[in-house]
């Protein structure tokens, strides 16, 4: 009999993972998740932002990154500012680094939409690549021929609620994106 579970579970995964990655994307709210892909050259090594310091949200315009240790806020600053992809204009007080958000223009929410949705086909694509490797299983297992259309089917649903889910949270996050 085929079981199922482990493919569901794997989509699951494509979810999470999307859902992850669309938290990464600039709405034009600040949000801390947008410096996640910041690496600052601390100690010696690059690190993650977030093994540096705090980050946090204050207002919907501004993040407030603070250093565990105060002799990072030199470079957590030039890592910020360097990272290109963010377009963000860091300031630091010696405490505290200041990032103010700018607000998106039409054009640019757009763009934005369009590169998300990049990620959506990707998503949908990591989807159906899973359907083929229980397709594969199925075929390979010498089942009866109802069963195995019967677990061709029910990986045929799987694979048509995951996709389903997957533009559900991409209009969401559209709206999200264009709303101002």
């Amino acid at each position: 009999m085929f079981n199922s579970d482990e493919y569901q579970e794997q989509m699951k995964n494509i979810i999470a993972h999307f859902q992850e990655e669309l938290k990464k994307v600039r709405t034009g709210r600040a949000h801390p998740d947008m410096l996640g892909s910041v690496k600052v050259e601390a100690y010696g090594q690059f690190m993650p932002l977030n093994q540096v310091a705090n980050v946090t949200a204050s207002g919907g315009t501004m993040l407030l990154v603070t250093p565990f240790d105060p002799s990072t806020i030199n470079a957590i600053s030039n890592a910020i500012r360097s990272d290109q992809s963010l377009g963000l204009n860091p300031s630091d007080d010696g405490h505290v680094v200041r990032v103010p958000v700018p607000p998106i223009t039409e054009e640019r929410r757009k763009e934005i939409v369009k590169n998300t949705s990049e990620k959506v086909e990707t998503a949908k694509v990591a989807i159906r690549n899973i359907r083929e490797d229980a397709r594969k299983e199925i075929k390979s297992a010498e089942l009866p021929e109802d069963t195995v259309k019967r677990a061709e089917k029910e990986v045929d649903n799987l694979t048509k609620d995951f996709v389903g889910q997957i533009d559900e949270i991409f209009k969401k996050k559209s709206a999200e994106i264009m709303s101002i």
